[in-house]
């Protein structure tokens, strides 16, 4: 019974050296351009930035139908925004409503 328990005890300290870790966070930028927003990060995470490029000369958004960001974009600038939360969040830009796109965020 020794044995077993030292060997349950010696599993148990490796599992946190075994676990796979994530490495830094990234930076994922999503360039809107010709009233249209462009490519997604294909699964961002959590703690991941997304860096809002606004190159049209019309003022955006970058606003989620949750509710969880809502990023002001005037022409010609850029945001960053950190992602808290896991989940699929739909966004639009709510000065023009047909402007819209999904984001997957895993934990």
């Amino acid at each position: 019974m020794r044995i077993l328990g030292s060997l349950g005890l010696g599993l148990m300290l490796l599992a946190p050296v075994l676990a796979p870790a994530r490495a830094v966070a990234a930076d994922y930028r999503v360039v809107l351009d010709q009233m249209a927003f462009g490519p997604v990060p294909p699964q961002a995470h959590v703690g991941d930035t997304i860096i809002w490029q606004n190159k049209d000369i019309f003022r955006h958004s970058a606003t989620a139908q949750d509710g969880s960001f809502d990023v002001d974009l005037p022409a010609h600038s850029e945001a960053r925004m950190t992602v808290t939360a896991a989940g699929t969040i739909v966004f639009y830009c709510k000065f023009h409503p047909d402007m819209t796109g999904q984001l997957v965020v895993m934990p």
